[in-house]
């Protein structure tokens, strides 16, 4: 059975898809549909019922905004994609809050240094936002760069980090 809730946050609405005791979609909407294309067809699901809470998980998402930023750490995800996409996920999340990376350095972690473009394809294809951490990769330069969810919910979560 797949699962949604969605949570007030302070920087909007957030949705969390589950399917199981696993993430497999989330990000800063209210609207469950802007999530759903963005899982693999392999695991994508015929049918979504809403609930208003989805235990840990829930309780992980509002922990975090509230400062826990560790809070989201060992919420189970399930993403698919090639391999170097989901090895670079993997490496996302042992990214600490607070301490940024930019996409070079992304690159270097996932164990292909020059591989900056596909370290950037790999957050820009993320369904899991907040639990597999892109928006603490910056650009080269060290400037914000883009964030699928809007430059203001990265600056918020970046500056909730370092908080």
């Amino acid at each position: 059975m797949t699962e949604y809730s969605v949570v007030d946050t302070p920087i909007g609405p957030f949705t969390a898809v589950v399917r199981g005791d696993e993430v497999v979609a989330s990000g800063w909407t209210g609207d469950v549909n802007d999530l759903v294309g963005l899982i693999h067809p392999s695991i994508r699901p015929a049918e979504i019922r809403e609930r208003t809470d989805l235990g840990q998980v829930t309780k992980a998402v509002v922990a975090y905004h509230s400062g826990d930023v560790e809070a989201i750490e060992d919420i189970a995800v399930n993403q698919r994609s090639g391999e170097f996409i989901q090895h670079a996920w993997k490496v996302l999340r042992t990214v600490p809050a607070g301490a940024p990376v930019t996409y070079s350095q992304f690159a270097d972690l996932a164990g292909r240094p020059s591989a900056v473009r596909a370290a950037a394809s790999a957050c820009a294809r993320n369904p899991v936002a907040l639990f597999v951490p892109c928006h603490r990769v910056l650009r080269t330069d060290g400037s914000i760069g883009g964030f699928r969810w809007g430059l203001p919910a990265k600056r918020w979560l970046l500056e909730h980090e370092t908080a």
